[in-house]
């Protein structure tokens, strides 16, 4: 059986392993990484072999790190192990999916949806849907971009809704507060201002990763698309994207029971940064020292680094992930629509949800 994982910004890890009896009994570990001396690729094999073919990621990486500090310490080795664009738990990483507990990008087909501006608590709405369906069997992994038309403020499931907003500014711009059911900051939303999209995947595409290793692993194709679209970037802290000109991006998670992941991640193309200060007060902490005070002030590390519109920044991004996994177009179906309204009604439109923590 064989194995693959992709070390997010670094090099690729593949296992090929077989199983007697509930251990592995031959494991042969190879890659595009680089590791120094060449004896200690033979000392990660014998170090993985006789483990539990059920072996969580945690003990099979503490059986590879055991291996090699024991080798090193027997002088089986003629120089210090250095290992560079893996390490030792994307090794477990890689075992574990070969024995069949996590899958790859490439074991799926992602159904990618994109349709007509929607109200902020419809798109909210729909996050819950297609995870839930997912869970339940009746959809498969999906990419959805988000379009809608009323400003918006998308706050975190266990966000202060007094803490973050300030409802004074909000009602003053028209600008709608929906609380998602996902935890993160504060997502401050203009139509045609932002990039919006969410991934809704099994739990088995990131088993074994924690939840920082997840966010990467799961991003890690938008890195891939900004540089298509003459963007160099890279991830900062546990869930941001940043160029050289500063943050591009944030995602938030939500693991359901069931065994769906919704991951979701906004881009700023071009934000009213003014605006957004009056409408979000832990926003006027954080950026309070950058200078952010001029008048028409905006943040548009997407336009004015791509000079591209972004529609068609849109349309470089589902290129991008159509290049890189077996991806379909799809629709949103009558069911899943009517799941949503009446979640709009019940929940995402309802102030108790909204002011649940207030």
């Amino acid at each position: 059986m064989r194995g693959e994982y992709k070390v997010p910004g670094g090099k690729l890890v593949a296992a090929e392993v077989e199983v007697v009896d509930g251990t592995l009994s031959v494991v042969s570990v190879s890659g595009d990484f680089f590791l120094e001396p060449d004896a200690a690729l033979g000392i990660i094999d014998v170090a993985l072999t006789g483990q539990p073919a059920d072996a969580k990621v945690a003990e099979l990486t503490a059986a590879v790190v055991y291996g090699l500090q024991r080798a090193e310490a027997d002088g089986l080795l003629d120089a210090p192990v250095t290992m560079v664009g893996f390490t030792a738990e994307s090794v477990a990483i890689a075992v574990r999916r070969a024995l069949g507990h996590a899958t790859g990008w490439q074991d799926h087909t992602f159904e990618l949806i994109h349709v007509g501006p929607q109200t902020p608590a419809e798109l909210a709405a729909l996050d819950q849907v297609l995870a839930e369906e997912l869970a339940a069997g009746r959809r498969g992994p999906t990419l959805r971009f988000w379009e809608w038309v009323d400003p918006a403020v998308i706050i975190g499931s266990f966000q202060s809704l007094r803490n973050e907003v300030d409802a004074e500014a909000a009602a003053r711009y028209g600008i709608t507060v929906v609380r998602r059911i996902s935890g993160g900051g504060a997502m401050f939303m203009e139509a045609g201002n932002c990039i919006t999209f969410s991934l809704v995947v099994p739990a088995s595409l990131v088993d074994g990763l924690s939840f920082e290793q997840s966010y990467a692993f799961l991003d890690d194709w938008v890195l891939g698309a900004l540089a298509d679209v003459g963007v160099t970037a890279s991830f900062s802290g546990l869930n941001d994207i940043a160029s050289p000109a500063g943050k591009i991006s944030g995602s938030a998670q939500k693991r359901l029971a069931g065994g769906a992941v919704l991951h979701h991640m906004t881009m700023a193309y071009d934000i009213n940064a003014d605006k957004m200060l009056e409408v979000l007060r832990i926003g006027r902490e954080k950026l309070s020292d950058k200078g952010t005070t001029s008048a028409n002030k905006r943040v548009d590390p997407v336009r004015s680094q791509t000079g591209m519109p972004r529609e068609q920044v849109i349309e470089a991004f589902k290129a991008h992930f159509r290049s890189r996994y077996h991806t379909v177009d799809g629709d949103l179906r009558p069911e899943e629509l009517a799941r949503a309204a009446e979640l709009v009604e019940t929940k995402f439109a309802n102030p108790e949800w909204t002011a649940r923590v207030p």
